[in-house]
């Protein structure tokens, strides 16, 4: 006697799923094994899109001096052994002043009220902007979270209200997923030299990336 298959074809919508996740799972669901797996995964989408909302980012000032102080400098010193110091770093006491008061601002994503992420913008003039203190706690790290895409995205729209078309920043050679992220997001990597005169540098930064927004913004947004 042939056992007759539940069709469940379908049941499983992959649109909520990062892409490369949905381009994994191809699924042809015809018996009740199968069926079991496709509920797990309607769990799996449950999930993700808990925890893609379980996080919020705004615009920050000097009332978060103690946070940022708290997330920025053991990301720096103890998880990279990058050799930075406060003192080298006097923006993070004053971040009103050396961002916002730029034109420019200060970004940070909180989870649970914990400051978990920092992004800023130093609006240098010439329509062009340089960006500072991007940095996620390890924990929250990751494309699933996509806290770090949201905290780029924020600064983007930004710019783009604000005239800013050409991106520049500085980081350190050891930071090479912090690399990864922005030529996945369309920066393009540039000698010291190509720099423009305008761009502040800072201490221990020797890796530039820059990016032409009037080509990037709307695969950004």
């Amino acid at each position: 006697m042939t056992r007759k298959r539940a069709n469940h074809k379908h049941c499983f919508n992959l649109s909520g799923l990062p892409l490369q996740t949905a381009g994994l799972i191809s699924l042809q669901l015809f018996d009740n094994e199968k069926f079991n797996l496709c509920l797990k995964l309607r769990s799996f989408k449950h999930i993700y899109q808990h925890m893609e909302k379980s996080f919020t980012v705004k615009v920050i000032g000097n009332e978060y001096g103690q946070q940022i102080l708290e997330l920025i400098l053991p990301i720096q010193q103890i998880e990279f052994n990058v050799p930075v110091t406060l003192d080298g770093q006097p923006d993070l006491l004053d971040v009103e002043q050396f961002y916002h008061g730029t034109g420019g601002c200060f970004w940070g994503a909180f989870a649970g009220g914990e400051l978990v992420g920092t992004i800023a913008l130093i609006a240098t003039g010439h329509q062009a902007g340089a960006i500072r203190k991007m940095f996620v706690k390890k924990e929250f790290r990751g494309k699933e979270q996509g806290i770090a895409q949201k905290l780029l995205s924020e600064l983007i729209v930004f710019c783009a209200a604000h005239d800013i078309k050409d991106l520049y920043l500085g980081t350190v050679d050891m930071l090479k997923a912090a690399h990864r992220f922005y030529e996945r997001n369309g920066f393009e990597r540039l000698k010291s030299e190509e720099m423009p005169a305008y761009f502040p540098r800072m201490m221990g930064e020797n890796v530039y990336y820059h990016l032409s927004l009037a080509d990037n913004i709307k695969q950004l947004k």
